[in-house]
């Protein structure tokens, strides 16, 4: 018996959407994922009028090159984030450069950096999760109550609260640690503007799975220390 042809996801009909040219497409994408990348932008440089700018860049960019997305690496969302982490950290990190003064050194900012970067990382997975995963982290871990003070306020049992909590910091690990591979240089990838994942890295290989294969230099924000690895 045929075995029916796999539906194709929201987002690789998007893409092909995008690729023949839809101004309805890119609209569909701004109003669902915006917010996202404004938001991931806003937290990572704390400046309105930057996040505007990088959120019209991003948008630019998915519209001019839709191929740069690889539907087979992931959802069209986690992509954008990663893309939208990175150049925001970039741009920071540019910024941070020209305004550090001379006795602080490149070590203080770049720790700045990584902390910025990282807090802004977390909120952005914790922010995709499911809501009772994302509410019960909230208010167990950011407001510092007790599973019991959860309990209540959330109606819900004790054990329930201790679930979702275990449950939501499960899947925040493993959202980090596919975000992070993600975010690895690979020889056959681009983010659209002719650099890999990571410009930090400039020796060393990368696995089909992530891994590294070699070792290099990195002064990225992906905290590896160099052992990680169009229209017209």
């Amino acid at each position: 018996m045929a075995t029916p042809d796999r539906i194709p996801r929201w987002d690789e009909q998007l893409q092909r959407r995008l690729a023949r040219g839809e101004e309805t497409a890119l609209g569909e994408l701004y109003d669902r994922l915006s917010p996202m990348v404004h938001g991931l932008a806003g937290r990572i440089l704390t400046d309105q009028a930057a996040a505007d700018q990088l959120t019209r860049e991003i948008f630019a960019q998915v519209w001019e090159h839709p191929e740069d997305f690889d539907p087979a690496q992931g959802s069209l969302r986690s992509w954008l984030g990663a893309l939208t982490h990175r150049r925001a950290v970039e741009r920071l990190r540019a910024r941070r450069g020209a305004e550090r003064a001379p006795e602080r050194g490149t070590g203080a900012a770049e720790e700045e950096i990584r902390a910025v970067a990282t807090a802004a990382r977390v909120q952005y997975v914790v922010d995709s999760l499911p809501q009772p995963l994302r509410e019960t982290i909230a208010v167990t871990y950011y407001d510092g109550r007790t599973y019991q003070e959860t309990a209540r306020l959330l109606g819900i049992s004790e054990q329930a609260a201790k679930q979702r909590m275990r449950l939501g910091l499960e899947l925040l690990a493993t959202e980090l640690a596919d975000e992070r591979a993600r975010q690895e240089p690979h020889p056959s990838r681009r983010d659209g503007d002719g650099h890999g994942d990571c410009d930090g890295h400039d020796d060393g290989n990368t696995a089909d799975d992530g891994h590294r294969t070699g070792r290099g230099d990195c002064d990225c924000d992906c905290d590896c220390d160099g052992n990680e690895g169009g229209r017209t």
